[in-house]
């Protein structure tokens, strides 16, 4: 490969969430990766740097070019300048979206189990949670249409989040059920709001639909949120894009961002931006295939030494989710047990809620003897926690 996914950088003791660990202790649950960065993306935002003057700024056509031809040529879609806003993260853009789009005390719409921080932007907001719960068969998620139908015709249900492709469960969903989620979304006058910063990282397969690109009145109806955060690893730049082809929608989105004081970039954010878009396609290309044989390693072992765990098959995220109902419904449990036993951190499934508590979720974007470590430390506490049972 060209690029370096070897490496481990060192991240303690240099503020990071992910990393702030006690020795002998090793994360895997929030959602960053351990490899390097680009070096074209260091390039520029080390030649801004070195300029030494940081006032005020403001993106302009290089910035929305850079995101327009990144859609065109990773994902075959055609975005519009006009329809986009500059912002400082999808996170800030979807509590301030629920906060201009949904009323006080009105339902928001998500897909449970799905990202945690969702429960926190509508309920933070006083609005209420509406959850239409994906279907689990015993092997894979689906869409319950009928329920979400009755759901989106609630007269309180003004909003809905789309987790798009979907976190935890690490599914893309196809053009045509994105297409038929915005029409139903239309239909019952509540604007879907997409978060796709996952959407750079499908790993095989299927590409991701992006909600801006759905046919028909409903177009003018949906906010998709992209970033190059996860997909570069660059959550700490503070840096995304809402790209809404509606003309009111956008306005309203607009002046709710700017309100809220999250539309404007910081010192590195543009270059930054600019360079990932411009020169990151090799990097992303090499990163997708190092995900690939980090989920092969982990699928071998897990499958081979511990059965009972199942597996979720995804082709999206670098997140993997396991169902462990056949160990215990308990997924905290299991999770502060891992912790306390082997010093492995992952996800506890009932942060995300549906059926939550009966899977966790691990992080596998990291160099190959992380992951190694990881599966092994994962697969050892099980068995001590099934044999303590």
């Amino acid at each position: 490969m060209k690029y370096d996914f070897e490496t481990v950088p060192d991240r303690r003791n240099i503020d990071s969430i992910k990393w702030n660990v006690k020795p002998g202790q090793l994360p895997m649950w929030i959602a960053d990766m351990d490899f390097k960065v680009a070096p074209e993306i260091v390039k520029a935002m080390e030649k801004k740097i070195q300029l030494g003057a940081f006032g005020y700024e403001w993106p302009g056509d290089d910035y929305f070019k850079a995101v327009i031809n990144w859609q065109k040529q990773e994902h075959g879609q055609d975005a519009k300048k006009d329809w986009m806003i500059f912002t400082t993260g999808v996170v800030p853009a979807i509590s301030s979206i629920v906060r201009r789009v949904a009323h006080t005390g009105d339902n928001v719409l998500v897909q449970e189990p799905v990202y945690n921080i969702f429960y926190n932007s509508i309920e933070n907001n006083g609005r209420h949670v509406l959850s239409n719960d994906l279907i689990f068969n015993g092997k894979e998620y689906q869409i319950n249409w009928e329920d979400l139908e009755e759901k989106l015709a609630n007269p309180l249900t003004t909003l809905m989040i789309f987790c798009n492709p979907h976190n935890p469960i690490g599914k893309v969903w196809t053009k045509n059920e994105v297409q038929k989620i915005a029409e139903l979304c239309y239909k019952n006058h509540v604007v879907l709001l997409s978060d796709e910063i996952h959407g750079d990282l499908v790993r095989e397969g299927i590409d991701y639909t992006p909600a801006y690109s759905v046919e028909g009145k409903a177009q003018n109806n949906v906010i998709s949120l992209v970033s190059p955060s996860k997909t570069f690893n660059v959550a700490a730049l503070h840096s995304a894009t809402a790209i809404i082809p509606g003309d009111n929608l956008r306005n309203v989105v607009n002046r709710g961002l700017n309100s809220d004081e999250i539309a404007e970039p910081n010192l590195l954010a543009i270059p930054a931006t600019i360079a990932a878009y411009e020169k990151g396609h090799e990097w992303l290309m090499e990163l997708k295939l190092q995900l690939q044989k980090n989920f092969a390693y982990a699928g071998e072992e897990i499958n081979a030494k511990i059965p009972e765990v199942y597996i979720i098959p995804s082709t999206a995220t670098y997140l993997m989710w396991l169902d462990i109902s056949k160990i215990t419904s308990d997924s905290q449990k299991l999770v502060q047990y891992l912790k306390q036993e082997t010093g492995l951190i992952v996800s506890a499934g009932n942060i995300y809620r549906g059926n939550g508590s009966s899977f966790i979720r691990i992080n596998l974007a990291c160099p190959m003897k992380l992951v190694e470590d990881g599966i092994s430390r994962l697969i050892s506490g099980i068995k001590k926690f099934q044999k303590n049972l």
